[in-house]
């Protein structure tokens, strides 16, 4: 959402004083700079790792040849996304909280604001495919969803193809009107996001434009609850259907299907509650003239938790890095004694 305001000259200063205050570096840094960067260097670092260690499974996944899910495409898109969203705004806020100054020209502040919301985009989109996917998966075979059971496979490509070019259209906003705090223009009308700033625009594209990026989140967010809401339904007719018989006479399959289901379910609702705190920071920074160091920080401390829990969650629920192994040795064929 872009939102504009004015900056005091005091930020900016005469002329000539931008780059004393640029090179100031660690000497203008403040015990609470150094306290959130050390948290965004911890967050981003294990963050990628988290993200990057997955993506090397599936990857690795994919060379083995080995029997892959149907949710695997989408997962290995939502790592990639998350890797995205964590390099454009862990990267720039630890710099930002080390004492770097104003280290980016326009071009940069374009790229990573750009770059950030098109992964969280893509993050939110690939969550939704999969408790979408996934509840059509887990449907019984005689309800309305059977059909789509053999279908829903084919359109997945499709649909995370769909999903960035989406998000890369309703975004080119921030290309437009984002600008450098170092940048030579001569603009007096603007809004501090700490190392980027937004040019100023009338009210009536400021609403236009913030309706057009809110409109996609909020169908999104209501399809994702609503496929977790019967995922959740259909798990608890299962489990009813299930009581009386004994637990050895429950098919693999179906145990799989469940375990996976659950995964997606705590992927889904960690979403949800990350996304509500940090959409309730996005309306402090919208209402705010200037928004504050503390709701700024917040803000990108917050945005950035899904992407970096999210591997973690995938790791321990879903035990990928025995499957893989499992899988291996199941793919190995050993040479004849003879």
């Amino acid at each position: 959402m872009i939102h504009v305001a004015h900056v005091s000259s005091s930020y900016l200063g005469p002329s000539g004083s931008e780059d004393k205050y640029q090179s100031l570096g660690t000497e203008g840094m403040s015990s609470k700079d150094l306290t959130f960067g050390m948290i965004f260097l911890l967050q981003t670092t294990f963050g990628i790792l988290g993200n990057f260690f997955l993506l090397f499974q599936y990857i690795i996944l994919c060379f083995t040849k080995c029997r892959l899910r149907s949710t695997d495409l989408i997962l290995k898109h939502l790592t990639v996304a998350n890797s995205l969203s964590i390099l454009c705004k862990g990267i720039p806020k630890t710099m930002e909280g080390f004492g770097w100054k104003n280290f980016l020209n326009d071009v940069g502040c374009k790229f990573v604001l750009y770059g950030h919301r098109v992964g969280r985009g893509v993050s939110f989109g690939s969550t939704c495919l999969l408790s979408i996917f996934q509840a059509i998966i887990i449907s019984p075979r005689n309800s309305g969803w059977a059909e789509l059971q053999v279908k829903a496979p084919k359109y997945m490509g499709f649909s995370i193809f769909l999903s960035w070019i989406l998000h890369m259209l309703l975004n080119t906003s921030f290309l437009m009107y984002m600008t450098s705090n170092r940048s030579n223009k001569s603009i007096t009308n603007k809004k501090d996001y700490g190392y980027c700033s937004s040019v100023r625009i009338d009210q009536t594209t400021i609403l236009l434009n913030s309706l057009w990026l809110a409109l996609p989140d909020v169908v999104t967010l209501g399809l994702m609850l609503w496929f977790s809401g019967s995922m959740v339904f259909i798990l608890y007719k299962h489990k009813q259907r299930v009581q009386h018989i004994h637990r050895n006479s429950v098919s693999p399959r179906a145990s799989a299907e469940t375990r996976a289901t659950q995964t997606i379910l705590v992927l889904v609702s960690t979403f949800v509650s990350f996304y509500i705190l940090s959409s309730i920071f996005q309306i402090f920074i919208a209402v705010f003239y200037q928004p504050s160091w503390w709701i700024l920080n917040m803000d990108a401390l917050i945005s950035m938790c899904f992407p970096t829990v999210s591997p973690l969650i995938l790791m321990s629920c879903d035990s990928s890095l025995s499957r893989l192994c499992f899988d291996v040795m199941k793919k190995t064929k050993f040479p004849p004694l003879i």
